[in-house]
This record gives structure tokens, C-alpha cells and sequence, in this order.
């Protein structure tokens, strides 16, 4: 099906075209014309396109907007949010699509659950500092934070180690942010400390709203995945609300997404076993001050070992002779 929709899918998809050169647009027009006047609307608007500009960068590296992959890079080859070099997170979120591996806290580099033996380790206020983490509240507040330098640490451990490839994309995000400093620091006249701690830092709190509840443990890949069926910030996140969705069918475009959900809700909802939302807002409601998963993963990696390809299923003997049974089922959640 998926391949299908590839084949049939337009040269060029004109709405993610348009919708590059209104982020862009938007956020220079911001910076330009409402910071003198207006700054703490031009922060918020700021914020909103590096926001919107991350969610762009996720479409993008699923092969849109055409089907040439330096192009497409291209839109979004200026780095307004600072922090995320696209081809680092163009690897690590494609890694993060083997649907098998989900929440696997050493296959899955987009997993928030930690290996029981790594947590173990870590000093008392690392752990408390994760456990304020799997709170909403938590998550936005220091989210970006925990997340930006785990990532910045990692990569650097990598590239002295001679990861070329690494290196290449940090080369031109360097590339990148030598385009996005200067206009902030003397196109803008935003200092640049502020840009850090408002737009980049507010932009990646929105996109945690989102990456929030997308994925749980569950004995079924399928039920590991979120829809959350209607937020104002749909738009924001590109549709990506509908992540289930998303993930069964990651090469449609994403203004395609809620036709696609509405035609067949029934059948997705019962496809992930229910893990839906009707909106952020009953999440926030539920999880802003409790922490809705464990900080330790439930079931996977209890000892020490290297990652590997997940397989979620185990051998076992039934009536029918030896054969294989999913892994235990989840705990119930306090």
C-alpha cells in the first residue's frame, strides 16, 4: 500500500512547497517587521516557525516535497530552531520507523524509557530529574534540555571517536547556523541569548507536546503508537497528531493525513488497540504533574547488553508444538 502511494504520489507536492516558503517567510517577516515594534509577539511568532519548521524537517525526510533528496534538503537546509543538524535527525528518525523496535530504550534512539542497568547507574539527581521528565509539565519545561545535550554528549563522543558521517552533517548544519546567527544577531537585532531561551527553547517545548504520549510500550507494535484525533495544533505539528497513522503509512504527505484517518477510523483505532486521545488537552488534564510511563522500560533490557534488532516475540511451546508468543503483556499503570 505504501509503495503504491509512492509511485502515485506527484513530482512535486505544491502544499509543502508553499508551506516552506511561508515558514521562512513568516519568520523573517517576524523578525524584520514585529520585533522593533511589537517583540513579545515577534517571540511568540519566532517560536511558532521554529516550531513549525521542525515538523518540516520531519516531512521532509520522509521524501518530500519532490522526489530528489538534496532538494528536498534544501528547503530546509537553514536551521531556524539551531539545534537539530537535518541529516543526524533524518538517521535517527528513520532508524526510530522500524515499528518493531519501538520504545526499545538502545534500538530505538527515540525511546524516552531507560535500560534498567543504565538507570541504575546514574547519580540520585539525574533521576530526579527524569522522573519531573515523564510529566507533561516536566517534559516541556525540561525536555529540550535533557534531550539537546544527551544528543550534543553522544555526538561529540562519536565524531572524536572518527564517525565521518557524523561529522559531514554537523559540517553543514555549521554551514547552516553561519546563515542564521548573523540575520538573528543583526538582521533581527535579537541577541542571540534571547533567541535561545525563547524561540528555540519555546519551539521545542510545542513540538513535546507532541512527542509527549506518541509511543508506549505494549506487547503489539501496533498498540505502541498514539492517535490523538483533533488539536489546534494539528497544523503546527502537520498533522503528525495522527502519528499511528503516520507510522503505517510514513511516505503520505502530511495534508493528506486526516482524510486518511477519517475515511478508516474505526479500522486505526482498533489497529492500535485503542491508544487514542481526543485531544492534548485531556493528556494535560491526566499527566501534567503524574508521570504517565515508567522512567525504567517495563519488560526490555533488565540486564546489561548490547542493542540489537528487537523481535518481540519469544519461543514457547502451545498446543499446536513449539513456536513463538509475544513478550510479556504491559503492567497495568498506576
Amino acid at each position: 500500500m505504501t509503495s503504491n502511494r509512492r509511485r502515485n504520489a506527484p513530482a512535486i507536492e505544491w502544499p509543502t512547497v508553499f508551506l516552506a516558503f511561508f515558514c521562512y517567510g513568516t519568520w523573517l517577516a517576524a523578525g524584520l517587521s514585529l520585533w522593533p515594534s511589537y517583540p513579545l509577539l515577534a517571540l511568540v511568532v519566532l517560536a511558532l516557525t521554529a516550531a513549525l519548521q521542525s515538523s518540516l524537517a520531519h516531512e521532509v525526510l520522509h521524501g518530500h516535497p519532490t522526489r530528489n533528496a538534496q532538494l528536498n534538503e534544501a528547503f530546509v537546509f537553514v536551521p531556524i530552531g539551531l539545534v537539530w543538524p537535518f541529516r543526524r535527525f533524518k538517521t535517527i528518525h528513520l532508524r526510530h520507523h522500524a515499528d518493531e523496535r519501538l520504545t526499545d530504550p538502545l534500538d530505538d534512539p527515540e525511546s524516552y524509557y531507560k535500560a534498567l542497568w543504565r538507570h541504575d547507574e546514574l547519580p540520585p539527581a539525574m533521576k530526579f530529574l527524569l522522573k519531573i521528565n515523564n510529566t507533561m509539565i516536566g517534559r516541556l519545561i525540561l525536555g529540550p534540555w535533557l534531550s539537546c545535550i544527551g544528543f550534543f554528549i553522544d555526538d561529540a563522543r562519536q565524531m572524536l571517536a572518527g564517525d565521518k558521517v557524523i561529522r559531514k552533517a554537523w559540517l553543514l548544519h555549521a554551514i547552516g547556523l553561519a546563515v542564521v546567527l548573523p540575520v538573528v544577531q543583526f538582521g533581527f537585532g535579537i541577541p542571540l541569548w534571547l533567541y535561545i531561551l525563547v524561540p528555540v527553547w519555546l519551539g521545542q517545548s510545542l513540538i513535546s507536546i507532541r512527542t509527549f504520549a506518541e509511543h508506549q510500550w505494549s506487547e503489539h507494535p501496533e498498540g505502541r503508537t498514539v492517535i490523538v484525533e483533533r488539536s489546534p495544533l494539528s497544523f503546527l505539528f502537520l498533522n503528525n497528531n495522527l502519528h499511528f497513522v503516520h507510522h503505517k503509512s510514513p511516505t503520505v504527505a502530511w495534508y493528506r493525513l486526516p482524510k486518511l484517518f477519517r475515511e478508516r477510523r474505526d479500522e486505526w483505532l482498533r489497529m492500535n488497540n485503542g491508544y487514542a486521545y481526543p485531544n492534548y488537552f485531556a493528556l494535560l488534564r491526566a499527566y501534567a504533574f503524574k508521570a504517565k510511563e515508567p522512567i525504567v522500560h517495563p519488560v526490555l533490557r533488565r540486564t546489561p547488553e548490547p542493542g540489537r534488532a528487537f523481535k518481540p516475540r519469544v519461543r514457547a511451546r502451545s498446543l499446536n508444538g513449539l513456536g513463538s508468543a509475544p513478550v510479556p503483556a504491559e503492567p497495568p499503570k498506576e
